[in-house]
């Protein structure tokens, strides 16, 4: 089968020089997986990080994506749940699960747990004609769900679901603050926070502030300001329920965290997933301590949370946002685009 496989790092981000497309052979399935012919694939920066050799070393050779989506062609003798000929989409979240965490349904808590397509290998990830996955780690696409919206709402949907839901267990009539709101997982925290209720105000590049409002959003503010912080504020307070918010949708880091803990309310919730402006910030404690507030990390989420958000997307509630689609032969370019920024939602490949 071909693969979008490297066998080196390029920390120069020069990924046209690493990214080859080869023949590798076909999977066969053990006992508990399943085998699916890979429709689309979706973009995420832990397949940069991959690449560059930061913050960890993978296996190598590499086949790089954690979001897959396709039709199954063979499982294994033990699979009980998936048949061939079924839509399937990945879960990338691979535990143990017989361990404390995962038997008491914190499978992301899991100490032996791997995202697949980064951290799994030699040779075992998405962006590949035919892949394969333990039966539990594929979740079968609900009717009105495309190939395209599945491999695009995998990583992003079950993230920003175990941040909103999970993690900050939002409620109707919370105002909250969507950092970031035209990446994958920005889109789907402003979808996820209206559909449970909540007064949403995200912030974005300049060109993209429309766009968030056209999917939901109720404000939307231009956080290449200075002062954006200063914005949000003034609006929360015409809001009726501030001044402030009651949960921040974090997952930049970088410059704007403090400006963020200025925002909160007394005993309200920052949500926290990676970092992609930098993870080494400085914390005003006061802002902690004396307002009472609560900061939370997330990492990826459960199965069940990726049915939940399936659900709801079959529905027409909340959708996949696709900023464009690559094939293997143009990954490199694909790639430096999601760098470089300026996209809304997310990028897939194909494999032809």
């Amino acid at each position: 089968m071909k693969a979008l496989v490297y066998d080196e790092y390029a920390p120069d981000n020069d990924f046209h020089r690493i990214l080859k497309i080869r023949e590798v052979p076909d999977p066969m399935p053990k006992p508990n997986e399943v085998v699916f012919r890979v429709r689309y694939a979706g973009l995420n920066y832990d397949d940069i990080w991959g690449m560059r050799g930061k913050p960890i070393e993978i296996p190598m050779p590499h086949i790089s994506g954690t979001d897959a989506s396709g039709e199954v062609v063979a499982v294994g003798e033990d699979v009980t749940t998936v048949k061939v000929g079924d839509r399937v989409v990945s879960h990338g979240n691979i535990s143990c699960r017989i361990c404390r965490d995962c038997t008491d349904g914190r499978e992301y808590d899991c100490r032996h747990r791997k995202i697949w397509g980064f951290q799994t290998g030699p040779l075992w990830g998405g962006f590949c004609e035919l892949t394969h996955l333990p039966e539990v780690n594929v979740v079968r696409i609900p009717d009105g769900v495309s190939y395209e919206e599945a491999a695009a709402a995998s990583m992003v949907l079950v993230t920003s679901w175990h941040m909103l839901v999970g993690r900050a267990k939002i409620r109707p009539g919370q105002t909250v603050l969507v950092m970031g709101g035209a990446s994958g997982v920005g889109t789907f925290g402003i979808q996820i926070a209206k559909l449970y209720g909540c007064n949403v105000i995200t912030t974005a590049s300049p060109n993209k502030l429309e766009q968030c409002l056209n999917l939901g959003a109720d404000f939307a503010v231009d956080h290449r300001k200075e002062d954006w912080h200063k914005e949000v504020y003034a609006i929360s307070k015409k809001l009726g329920t501030g001044p402030g918010v009651d949960v921040i949708f974090e997952h930049i880091g970088g410059p704007h965290w403090n400006k963020e803990l200025t925002l909160l309310k007394y005993g309200a919730t920052i949500v926290t997933t990676g970092a992609t402006t930098g993870y080494d910030v400085q914390t005003d404690l006061r802002h902690i301590f004396f307002k009472g507030v609560s900061v939370l990390g997330s990492t990826q989420g459960t199965r069940a949370e990726l049915e939940e958000g399936l659900y709801w997307m079959a529905r027409g509630k909340i959708k996949s946002v696709i900023d464009s689609i690559y094939t293997f032969e143009d990954a490199a370019e694909a790639h430096t685009k999601m760098l470089k920024g300026g996209v809304f939602g997310k990028i897939l490949l194909k494999p032809s």
